[in-house]
């Protein structure tokens, strides 16, 4: 019963999640974006707080696990920011 509910939420969380994506204009992006990268960098404290309790292997394996995956989406946040960032600073010597 528990495994259809989450799994219900998940595909919820899914969707809405893309079509609120759709539907955000292009000069809104950035502020999602950083808000984001805050939100895995949260991730990345719980999910070290995870992998030093100690308690048993799976824990620590899952804990480890989420520690790459959210330091991977932080840093690749913060390096699509950048880029979104540099396409809105005026070139040097042009227009």
């Amino acid at each position: 019963m528990t495994i259809v509910f989450l799994t219900f939420i998940l595909m919820l969380s899914v969707f809405l999640g893309f079509e609120l994506i759709n539907k955000v204009p292009a000069t809104l992006h950035t502020p999602l974006m950083s808000g984001a990268n805050a939100i895995s960098g949260i991730t990345v404290v719980g999910a070290i707080a995870l992998a030093g309790t100690g308690d048993h292997d799976l824990a620590q394996w899952l804990g480890a696990g989420a520690v790459a995956l959210a330091s991977i989406n932080v840093v690749g946040g913060y390096l699509v920011t950048d880029r979104m960032l540099a396409m809105f600073k005026k070139k040097a010597g042009g227009k």
